[in-house]
C-alpha cells in the first residue's frame, strides 16, 4: 500500500512538474530576442488574438496559451495595444502581460521633418492610428484652436526629440504630447527674448527653420538670423532660398535659379516675392537654432551666401557690393564642379 501511495505521489509530483513547466517555462517558437504582438482597436478579443499568435507562429503551443488565458481572465480585461514577447517567455508571462494590458510603449524619434504630411508619414509608420487619420488632424483647425495654433503655425509644436507614447494613442494624444515639448521649451524668459526682438514665438520658430535649412553650423546660426533680423528691420525682403525650395517641394535642389522664383511667386513660403516670414515654418528647427535665433549676434549684415569650398561655412557681408564679390566666387565654384 505504501509502495502505491508512493508511486501515485511520485506520478502526481511529475505531472504537477510537467504542467508548471509548460505554464511557466518557455514557451516561444521564435530565434529572435523578441516579438511583438500587435491587439488592435476593434479587435482586442479572443478569436482575433489567437487567430494572430496561430498565424505568427510566436508560441510553441497556441491552444494551451488559450486555456491559460481564459483561466486568468484574459478576454475579459484584455486591451488594445502593442505587447512585447520576450524569447523564453512563458503562457503565464504572456497571459499576465495581456490581462494587466502592460504595452511597450513606442518612442517616437523626430528629427528634421518638412511638412505636415511627413509628421503625419511617420506617425502612421509608428503608431495604430494611420496617417491619414494624422494628417486630418493636423489640417483641422477646429482641432488645432486649443492649442492657439492653425494650420500655417501647426508644425511649430514640432520639436526635434524622443516621445514615448503607447502604439494606440490617437492623434490628438499623440499631438498633445508633442505640445508638452513645446510648452516646455517656452520658459518666460525665452518669451521676452522673442518679444525683444518683436517676434512670436511662432515666429522666431519660423525663422529658426529657415535658419536651420541654410547651415549645418551651429557656431555660424546666430549670424545668419542676424542677416534676417536685420532685413526685417529694414523692411526687406528675405530672399531665402530654402523657402523657395519649400515652395517647390524639392530641397534637393543645389543651385536657386530665377525660374524657380518666378515660378513660385504666387506662394507665401516665396521669400523674394513676398516681405516678412512666411506663414509658418518650414522645417523643424532644433532647439538649439530656436536659441540662435532668440540670442541673435549683433551685426550689420545685410548679406550671406556660402563660400566656395564646400565646408558648410558662409561669407557675410553689409552691402550689395561685397556680397556680389562673394556670390560671383561661389557661382564660379559651382560652375568649376559643373553643377548647373
Amino acid at each position: 500500500m505504501k509502495k502505491v501511495i508512493g508511486y501515485s505521489f511520485l506520478l502526481l509530483s511529475l505531472v504537477a512538474l510537467f504542467f508548471a513547466w509548460k505554464f511557466f517555462g518557455s514557451a516561444t517558437a521564435f530565434s529572435e530576442s523578441k516579438k511583438y504582438l500587435y491587439v488592435y482597436t476593434g479587435n482586442a478579443n479572443q478569436k482575433a488574438v489567437m487567430q494572430s499568435l496561430n498565424d505568427s507562429g510566436f508560441l510553441k503551443n497556441p491552444g494551451l496559451f488559450e486555456m491559460v488565458a481564459g483561466r486568468l481572465d484574459v478576454w475579459e480585461r484584455l486591451r488594445p495595444g502593442k505587447y512585447e514577447i520576450e524569447k523564453g517567455s512563458s503562457l503565464f508571462t504572456l497571459a499576465r502581460k495581456l490581462r494587466n494590458g502592460s504595452q511597450t510603449p513606442v518612442n517616437l524619434v523626430i528629427t528634421k521633418l518638412r511638412t505636415r504630411k511627413d509628421l503625419a508619414a511617420l506617425i502612421g509608420r509608428k503608431f495604430e492610428t494611420d496617417s491619414a487619420a494624422m494628417l486630418a488632424y493636423l489640417i483641422n483647425n477646429d482641432s488645432l484652436q486649443k492649442f492657439g495654433l492653425d494650420t500655417n503655425t501647426v508644425m511649430t509644436s514640432v520639436f526635434p526629440n524622443t516621445y514615448s507614447l503607447l502604439w494606440n494613442s490617437g492623434p490628438q494624444r499623440i499631438f498633445r504630447k508633442l505640445h508638452e515639448q513645446r510648452t516646455k521649451f517656452w520658459t518666460a524668459e525665452r518669451k521676452q527674448k522673442a518679444a525683444a526682438l518683436g517676434l512670436t514665438p511662432e515666429q522666431v520658430h519660423t525663422m529658426a527653420s529657415i535658419v536651420e535649412e541654410e547651415t549645418l553650423r551651429n557656431d555660424e546660426k546666430p549670424t545668419i538670423a542676424s542677416v534676417y533680423l536685420n532685413r526685417l528691420k529694414k523692411n526687406m525682403n528675405l530672399g531665402a532660398d530654402p523657402t523657395v525650395k519649400f515652395a517647390i517641394g524639392d530641397f534637393t535642389i543645389k543651385r536657386l535659379l530665377f525660374g524657380h522664383i518666378n515660378s513660385t511667386a504666387s506662394s507665401p513660403y516665396n521669400t523674394y516675392r513676398n516681405k516678412g516670414l512666411p506663414p509658418g515654418p518650414i522645417c523643424t528647427p532644433s532647439e538649439t537654432t530656436i536659441d540662435a535665433v532668440l540670442n541673435a549676434a549683433q551685426t550689420d549684415y545685410l548679406f550671406f551666401c556660402a563660400k566656395p569650398n564646400g565646408n558648410g561655412y558662409h561669407a557675410f557681408a553689409s552691402n550689395e557690393t561685397d556680397h556680389f564679390k562673394n556670390a560671383k566666387a561661389y557661382q564660379q565654384w559651382l560652375d568649376s564642379l559643373n553643377i548647373r
